[in-house]
């Protein structure tokens, strides 16, 4: 599989695989049996880069998570699965208690919670080291520094490789590197954000963070990563949970504007050239593009998982690219 280089530093730089799987249904509504079969599938393509959360799926069961991790932690284990893998995790948004959410009753990002929900993902992933550790959500009630220095102490300790952050204000994003910066310690060097072909409104607020739409890749994020060649962005929800090609699936309210159909076309044009599907061609799009960013996708059957992987073939030309990126 193609990869990706992720990390700066000497002692974070890693290689990884250009498309990521995300794992977040494994364990509740995709069962054992199916979840190790895309597992296996995605590993034997050369896959190497896992995304999970220690929140994964609590709204299904109603209850706090951890499943898609323990699913992950039995795999590994029954395959024999060690370091070839990169797994990253989340924290910050997983309830504190069943029947209650991240938006209302969040565990947050103290360096007390850091810590000991870090260890918790470790147990049920069955690792000694987190490859990538996320701050998940914001927490503006914890102080900055106080997470900044959380995250950096088990960097330091050998716990975890690399730090990230997802669903973030940009401006908080940057404070949090210019601390750590400021005091010698490891900052975030992988931004997961929301992010696809089709161009989302801003003026909607985003149910993640009562701070506004702050869960997609807009103009300033993106304008951001630019500005930092450091960093990469892993998006997720790249497809839209299926929205380009299937009509039970309609497109988030924030896509409802004109440039919307300005962009489906042209899609729909490219990917009657090159023969590929909609969702093969976003993919390439994104894998393809100047700015280092990785297609974090989920797949609920093998399936679906091997309509993904085609895009790793898929070449697009300067100018279906230049088409593509010109759709207003």
């Amino acid at each position: 599989m193609r990869q990706r280089t992720i990390g700066t530093g000497p002692d974070t730089r890693r290689e990884v695989s250009a498309l990521a799987l995300g794992t977040m249904l494994m364990g509740t509504r995709t069962d054992e049996k199916t979840s190790f079969a895309i597992l296996d599938r995605y590993a034997e393509a050369g896959g190497t880069f896992l995304d999970t959360s220690n929140n994964y799926a609590f709204w299904e069961n109603g209850d706090q998570g951890g499943q898609s991790e323990e699913v992950i932690g039995r795999w590994r284990r029954s395959r024999g699965v060690g370091d070839e893998l990169f797994i990253a995790t989340k924290l910050g948004a997983r309830p504190l208690a069943p029947g209650t959410g991240y938006t209302d009753n969040a565990e947050g990002l103290s360096a007390r919670t850091v810590r000991e929900s870090s260890e918790a993902s470790r147990e049920r992933l069955g690792l000694e080291r987190i490859d990538l550790l996320y701050a998940h959500i914001e927490d503006r009630g914890t102080p900055l520094e106080e997470t900044v220095e959380g995250f950096a102490e088990l960097v330091k300790e050998g716990s975890v490789g690399m730090l990230g952050v997802s669903n973030h204000s940009v401006w908080r994003v940057e404070r949090a590197r210019a601390l750590a910066a400021a005091a010698g310690l490891p900052g975030y060097e992988v931004l997961q954000y929301q992010h696809s072909y089709l161009r989302p409104r801003t003026d909607i607020g985003d149910p993640l963070c009562r701070y506004g739409n702050i869960g997609g890749a807009g103009p300033d994020l993106l304008t951001y990563l630019e500005a930092e060649p450091g960093l990469t962005l892993v998006a997720y929800t790249p497809l839209l949970s299926g929205a380009y090609t299937r009509a039970d699936k309609p497109l988030p309210r924030d896509y409802d504007h004109p440039g919307t159909a300005a962009r489906l076309a042209v899609l729909g044009e490219v990917a009657a050239e090159t023969g590929a599907t909609p969702n093969q061609v976003v993919l390439a799009w994104q894998i393809g593009h100047e700015l280092p960013v990785i297609p974090l996708v989920g797949a609920s059957s093998v399936e679906q998982l091997e309509e993904s992987l085609g895009a790793l073939d898929l070449e697009l030309t300067e100018d279906q690219r230049a088409r593509l990126d010109a759709a207003a």
